[in-house]
């Protein structure tokens, strides 16, 4: 009896791990796919399609494709014919337009992006409201102000940028400076902007001098919209997220890898399924997917971005940048992702330790 109990509590513990390496396979996996599909619609010759990195576990060939499944649960690739040297196939990668190779690499970020829209679709409909961004309540000097805000104003833009849903509104009080807001609402059908509104904002005391919620049942209609608001806030978190590190607003040390997100994950999913809130789950495996896709967007050497970078590059000046040069950028890169990986990768498990 002991035994078993003691098994279920192993069990209770591994399989929300399991779940979410599980659920970094199939991001992966869907990544790869996106750009393994372009490029058999383009013709261009596939030598390997893999799952995972390192040693290979299983592996067969079908047709000119040899298709792996790899130990390390930590990327995958497409290995396509003349994508990091000359070929004079006339199905290489390196041979096609570069329209054509923009699709092919832009394909696997936008594959994550419309997976984590998919799962907020799937998470509105199980919370059954969608937000609608309005004013709900203020504390009582914000409402006094004569330029201030009013219960009901719907709110589009705060200091520059713009609002597309509740928790992107406090994103924006969280990161900034000196307390004091510049505001364009929409109230009454008509566009008011708001400057240097104060607004108080604690994330440790959970407390805000001015809140943006209120919610709508979800209907055939609205649920599209909102998934893409949804999206486009995370995209947006991604982007401002990049600037801050930049600012030195955030470390690298603040940074998560695989081992911490999984670690997240995991007491996502056993909390949500001890209160029976699994909506939540598929909010964070959304926000995961979303901040995957663009991250692999981004125009950084080894990265897709970088790849779309020179791709670019040969569009604007009309010749391609010479091979070598190319591979050596992406193999210096590669580099230093595989160091800033191994960094992000200490700090979790130093983390984890510590807690």
């Amino acid at each position: 009896m002991n035994l078993a109990v003691t098994l279920s509590g192993i069990w209770g513990k591994v399989w929300p791990i399991l779940l979410a390496i599980l659920f970094f396979g199939v991001i992966v996996a869907l990544h790869e796919f996106g750009h393994f599909i372009f490029a058999k619609l383009f013709k261009v010759r596939v030598n390997e399609f893999a799952i995972g990195m390192g040693p290979k576990l299983f592996s067969k060939k079908k047709g000119e494709t040899l298709y792996s499944l790899r130990l390390l649960p930590i990327g995958g690739f497409n290995q396509l014919e003349g994508e990091d040297e000359e070929s004079d196939d006339p199905r290489a990668f390196s041979n096609q337009k570069p329209w054509k190779r923009f699709i092919i690499l832009v394909a696997g970020g936008m594959t994550n992006v419309i997976l984590g829209m998919l799962l907020i679709c799937i998470m509105l409909g199980m919370q059954g409201t969608v937000s609608n961004r309005q004013i709900t309540d203020a504390s009582d000097n914000i409402l006094e102000m004569t330029d201030g805000v009013k219960i009901g104003d719907e709110v589009i833009r705060v200091n520059g940028n713009r609002v597309f849903t509740d928790s992107d509104f406090y994103y924006e009080l969280f990161r900034d400076d000196d307390g004091v807001f510049d505001f364009v609402v929409r109230r009454d059908g008509q566009k008011i902007t708001i400057k240097g509104l104060p607004v108080y904002y604690s994330v440790e005391e959970h407390v805000s001098s001015l809140i943006m919620s209120g919610e709508k049942k979800v209907t055939a209609l609205n649920l599209i919209p909102s998934a893409v608001n949804e999206t486009l806030s995370m995209a947006k978190e991604v982007y401002l997220s990049i600037i801050d590190l930049f600012r030195g607003k955030v470390g690298v040390k603040d940074m998560s890898g695989m081992v911490g997100t999984v670690k997240i994950m995991s007491d996502v999913t056993t909390e949500a399924v001890q209160n029976h809130s699994y909506s939540v789950i598929f909010f964070l495996m959304a926000f995961i997917t979303v901040n995957i896709g663009l991250f692999n967007l981004l125009p950084l050497p080894a990265l897709d971005g970088g790849r779309i970078l020179f791709v670019l590059v040969e569009m604007i000046i009309r010749k391609p940048v010479p091979k070598k040069f190319e591979a050596y950028v992406h193999a210096i890169g590669f580099v230093l992702l595989i160091a800033l990986v191994i960094f992000i990768t200490f700090n979790d498990i130093r983390n984890l330790i510590i807690k």
